[in-house]
């Protein structure tokens, strides 16, 4: 399998602006721009959709691997806040809470971090990840 992107820049790094577009479209020209990753302009930035695919591909294996472990999934719900410090990625935080019935507090535990350290996305970044795993 292979996905596709397309990032189109014009001028200088400040006073420039690009756009991205996505073979789903999805993305379909959404504008990114110096302001919208150093400050608060509009559109969106590569760390932001670092931080979506992060969310989505670790929800996504923790849904298949409390599934196969035979636990019924009422909602899982993540974020991932991603760090850039001097110029560098540095972390991204994974904020789970999970609606799972009969799942204790310890097999939730352990089967979130594997789903962390497993799920693809999570496997193709070299810097810090932190789970905080949330049983509701």
């Amino acid at each position: 399998m292979k996905r596709n992107a397309k990032a189109i820049w014009q001028g200088s790094i400040k006073e420039g602006n690009g756009h991205l577009t996505t073979d789903s479209t999805v993305l379909d020209q959404t504008p990114y721009s110096f302001n919208s990753r150093f400050a608060e302009g509009k559109g969106t930035n590569p760390e932001e959709l670092l931080a979506a695919a992060h969310a989505g591909c670790f929800t996504m294996k923790l849904s298949l691997d409390l599934t196969t472990a035979g636990y019924q999934v009422d909602q899982l719900e993540t974020s991932s806040t991603i760090t850039l410090n001097d110029g560098k990625i540095t972390q991204s935080v994974l904020k789970l809470q999970a609606k799972v019935p009969g799942l204790t507090e310890e097999e939730f535990q352990k089967i979130a971090k594997n789903a962390e350290e497993t799920c693809p996305v999570s496997q193709a970044f070299s810097f810090e990840i932190v789970l905080e795993a949330e049983l509701i």
